[in-house]
């Protein structure tokens, strides 16, 4: 078995954020938006836009997108990518829910 240097950083209860919401969580260099769909899904990227840096932890999550609530680009949970005509990409980070509790991979949201 290959040992993992993955750190899990327990971001709280799924119910702690609504549905269609957001919240963030700060980390020595950025800000992360955690995210839970209507459906109960959980995605974590940047929160800032690629278009203008605008905070999409504050925009619409529909379906598995959230539209920036500066200039309304429409950016994938999934992958961080801006939809439709709009080129760019919000980085994301692996993001995971266990027994209700969403946990962020720190490792990889802490590194460069």
């Amino acid at each position: 078995m290959v040992p993992s240097n993955d750190f899990w950083f327990d971001v709280g209860p799924l119910r702690a954020i609504p549905q269609r919401g957001a919240r963030t969580v700060k980390t020595p260099r950025r800000e992360i938006a955690v995210f839970r769909t209507a459906s109960d899904e959980v995605f974590a990227l940047e929160n800032r836009c690629p278009h203008k840096g605008g905070p999409l932890s504050e925009g619409i999550v529909h379906g598995r997108k959230v539209a920036c609530p500066l200039h309304n680009w429409i950016i994938n949970l999934d992958d961080g990518e801006a939809s439709g005509a709009d080129k760019g990409c919000a980085r994301s980070f692996p993001v995971k829910l266990e027994n209700g509790r969403i946990y962020l991979n720190m490792s990889v949201a802490a590194a460069p």
